[in-house]
């Protein structure tokens, strides 16, 4: 969504980093810049205004006149204030002392309500909570079926004691499910409201009369962020009617520009809490206004991948892994090579994974354009293999590939192009898990398993072979005589022996070890 935003950021940033220092005519172009993206993003006015003069002050201050690299401290400026416009530290959901937690959902009709109630109590359930869905849109055309299927979907409970369809009463629906919800051990209590086309007299006064019936202990207005800056006005008009405590953004996967949904915390000061966005229940998470402003700076989101590598992978499982890499390459199977992709593919869309990555930017084309389906052409080849030829992929010859590539519907190209990456793969992770590095990354002097690093490409160290004679005949003589007469003298004579002391001889009593040492040989018998 925040994508033509980012391309004028990362270009107005581009033209910062090749100058020592900034003079005040930098700063205002870069400003200028900056205020052009933000309208263009379709962020409103009053919030343009505000974040510019703030970057142009910090800016024309110290903290970057007298910085060693004046252009990543204005890049740092401009990302704590985006912060500060996407509503500064994250806002969490209050819960009741008493249960159950009452959430009510408000907005306009097609802002994604329904949905996003189930999506809502699909993440409670996962954070360990029991939530239920209380149908309370009795004038949409089958808005009750609608979250009937979802709450279905998401694995939560429902109470829908009306039809709906313009049947019912929504204040005493809403006032009951309380009492249903205690009777039977719910501990959060999701409302969903009807919507309009438009702000009306009649969906300000239903939505404060459950307001008033409920007593919910957070009111989530849920907004479309693609609805441009109307998603303001309507904001404010809900503020002032109902009253909310936080915002959920809805469709925040979408091409529009997205501004808006920057501009809401700013211009209600009400904190956006949650966004959605996907389609699929599981695409729905806490908003956390750092990790949005740097996305939007094109710096990634490393703490939310994490965070989704954390609840899609067992750590059991890691660990087995772990354990079965460092035995050695050959441990690792086809078979692994597919649970472990199968693992990633849990964890959501491989381009918006790969978007969380640093620097993606800058080839957030190539990531578009990614085909989501390889990752299972890749399965669907893995799987036409006999248990043999997974456990040993190099026993597949060209006829073995002919009939994999027959039973999973692609050229043999590309079984033979899945085999010779799976070997790379195995020795790259199996290289890992030994704590030898990535191959092919120079090597460390010193370091287990990596090489001394000023060794030349083609050119391996050969290995001493004994002791090497000199290449000087008079030196070599003596050398062979003092050789002689240590053979004559006996093996305890020979200087050094097990110690490597001179005198020391086969009895080595006479050498005293400091303290520390002797303290930690084993007591004589």
């Amino acid at each position: 969504m925040f994508d033509t935003l980012s391309d004028r950021l990362a270009a107005t940033f581009k033209n910062l980093r090749g100058k020592g220092r900034l003079s005040e005519a930098d700063i205002d172009a870069t400003a200028r810049e900056i205020r052009i993206a933000l309208l263009e993003a379709d962020v409103a006015l009053p919030v343009v205004r505000a974040f510019i003069k703030q970057v142009k002050e910090r800016a024309l201050g110290a903290e970057v006149s007298q910085a060693l690299n004046p252009a990543q401290q204005v890049i740092k400026i401009v990302n704590e204030e985006l912060v500060g416009i996407l509503g500064g530290e994250t806002r969490r959901l209050r819960f009741a002392k008493t249960a159950p937690t009452v959430i009510m959902l408000a907005g306009l009709q097609g802002a994604g309500k329904t949905t996003l109630a189930g999506k809502l109590g699909r993440w409670l359930r996962t954070q360990g909570h029991t939530p239920l869905l209380v149908a309370c849109d009795l004038q949409r055309p089958n808005a009750v079926n609608q979250l009937s299927v979802v709450a279905e979907r998401a694995g939560v409970a429902i109470y829908a004691p009306e039809p709906g369809n313009g049947v019912g009463d929504p204040v005493r629906v809403a006032e009951d499910s309380i009492a249903f919800a205690k009777s039977k051990q719910y501990d959060v209590v999701i409302v969903d409201t009807a919507g309009r086309l438009g702000i009306d007299q009649e969906l300000m006064q239903q939505a404060a009369d459950i307001r008033d019936a409920v007593r919910p202990d957070e009111v989530l207005f849920v907004v479309d962020a693609m609805i441009g800056q109307d998603a303001v006005n309507t904001a404010e008009a809900f503020r002032d009617g109902v009253g909310f405590d936080g915002v959920v953004l809805s469709k925040l996967d979408g091409d529009a520009r997205g501004g808006a949904a920057l501009s809401i915390a700013h211009v209600t000061g009400r904190q956006i809490m949650f966004a959605s966005n996907g389609e699929k229940l599981d695409d729905f998470d806490a908003f956390h206004p750092d990790r949005m402003a740097s996305r939007i700076l094109g710096m990634g989101d490393m703490l939310s991948l994490i965070e989704k590598a954390e609840q899609t992978f067992s750590q059991a499982e890691a660990e087995k892994m772990a354990a079965k890499l460092a035995k050695g390459p050959k441990e690792f199977t086809l078979d692994d090579f597919l649970a472990q992709m199968e693992q990633v593919r849990k964890m959501g869309s491989i381009s918006k994974l790969l978007g969380m990555l640093p620097g993606m930017g800058q080839i957030k084309d190539q990531i578009n354009n990614l085909d989501e389906k390889d990752v299972d052409r890749t399965a669907a080849i893995i799987k036409s293999m006999t248990p043999a030829e997974r456990q040993e992929p190099t026993i597949i010859n060209g006829s073995r590939r002919a009939r994999i590539a027959r039973g999973s519907g692609v050229d043999v190209s590309a079984v033979k192009n899945l085999v010779e990456r799976f070997f790379e793969a195995r020795k790259m992770m199996s290289k890992m898990a030994q704590g030898g590095g990535m191959p092919g990354m120079p090597g460390m002097p010193g370091m287990p398993g990596m090489g001394g690093g000023s060794r030349k490409k083609g050119k391996p160290q050969k290995k001493a072979k004994g002791k090497q004679r000199s290449g000087n005949p008079m030196k070599r003589k003596a050398e062979e005589q003092a050789a002689a007469e240590r053979r004559a003298a006996g093996p305890g004579a020979q200087q050094g022996d097990a110690f490597g002391l001179p005198g020391a001889g086969k009895d080595a009593s006479s050498f005293e070890l400091p303290k520390e040492f002797r303290d930690m040989l084993p007591p004589q018998q």
